[in-house]
């Protein structure tokens, strides 16, 4: 359960990296301390910062910095890979076209998906399939983008052992039928400045992102320097600033995890606003279960539940096309 943390804590991944595949990781004393302020992150916050996860800086600020190039392109160029459901909900959304909670989002984006051949899942799989839809401009989008996501998702994987080594699991927990065949998505955001309105700024009648959850596991954002404008809930219901922090990720979990975990890692509510007169970028990676997983809760966290199951099972694919297909208004 989240608590009434005051802030963020910033977690040092390197020891847990180093040993990440080494069979006997979990009788390492750095292994052993990056599991334990896990845990104490995910128990109380479900927010963490994450250094020494290994992806150049260099990297990082060019995939903000080429998501910035697009975004300032006129808007019938971003219409070229404008978003549809017959594009698998893949390509480019205007701003105010995204929804949370009914409420229209004051953001534009590019929505990508681990991308879905024809039959692949059946009928549950055929609203997500379809190719990512890559801008030609700027140049080398695509291959910097898709170089992003493999080192992204091996983050996030390593990421995972630690938290199921927290949760008294072992490391491959989130593997195999769960999640070795791991889904993703990655939107890459623009959130215009501030407005202002008689000389007032008026950035709380201007969401960029509503209140919500995540999805999936977890997530890695990659935020602009210098701009604060994520908050997190804390169980007292206040609205504790992210600033961005150099050469580190936000971390949160999403949904599949509070269910995997019995609710002892609560997905915790998060939004944006933008109060800062200047444009940010914001590029969210989710690592989420296998596209057809049936997610249920692990056996040790119902144990540590005085074996109480807290929630039903969820196929992973359907809560997401629930999610997608009310998010989207054409």
């Amino acid at each position: 359960m989240a608590t009434d943390f005051k802030s963020i804590p910033v977690i040092d991944v390197a020891p847990l990296f180093a040993k990440c595949d080494d069979p006997k990781m979990v009788q390492d004393p750095g292994v052993r301390e990056v599991v334990k302020q896990l845990d104490q992150a995910c128990r109380e916050a479900g927010f963490f910062y994450a250094k020494g996860h290994g992806i150049p800086e260099t990297m990082v600020k060019e995939v903000r910095n080429i998501t910035h190039k697009f975004f300032d392109l006129p808007y019938e160029e971003k219409l070229k890979i404008k978003m549809t459901p017959a594009a698998g909900y893949r390509g480019y959304q205007r701003i105010g076209e995204n929804i949370t909670k009914g409420v229209p989002d004051m953001h534009e984006a590019i929505d990508c998906y681990k991308e879905l051949k024809q039959g692949m899942y059946g009928a549950l799989g055929k609203p997500m399939e379809g190719c990512n839809q890559w801008p030609h401009y700027p140049p080398n989008f695509k291959e910097l983008m898709e170089k992003y996501i493999s080192l992204c998702t091996e983050v996030s994987r390593k990421i995972m052992r630690g938290i199921a080594l927290a949760l008294g699991g072992s490391p491959d927990e989130f593997e195999g039928e769960r999640g070795g065949d791991a889904f993703w998505v990655m939107r890459l955001i623009g959130y215009p400045g501030a407005s202002t309105a008689n000389g007032k700024c008026t950035s709380e009648n201007d969401i960029g992102c509503g209140a919500h959850t995540d999805y999936g596991l977890l997530t890695l954002v990659n935020q602009d320097e210098n701009i604060t404008a994520l908050q997190v809930r804390n169980q007292a219901g206040e609205w504790i600033s992210a600033p961005p922090i150099p050469g580190t990720f936000v971390c949160n979990i999403g949904d599949m995890l509070k269910i995997l975990s019995n609710g002892l890692y609560e997905s915790t509510l998060h939004r944006v606003i933008n109060k800062s007169p200047t444009y940010r970028v914001c590029v969210a990676f989710f690592y989420e279960p296998n596209y057809d997983a049936a997610v249920e809760p692990l056996e040790v966290c119902v144990r540590k539940s005085s074996g109480i199951r807290k929630f039903e099972n969820a196929v992973y694919g359907e809560h997401l096309v629930s999610k997608v297909q009310t998010n989207f208004v054409t």
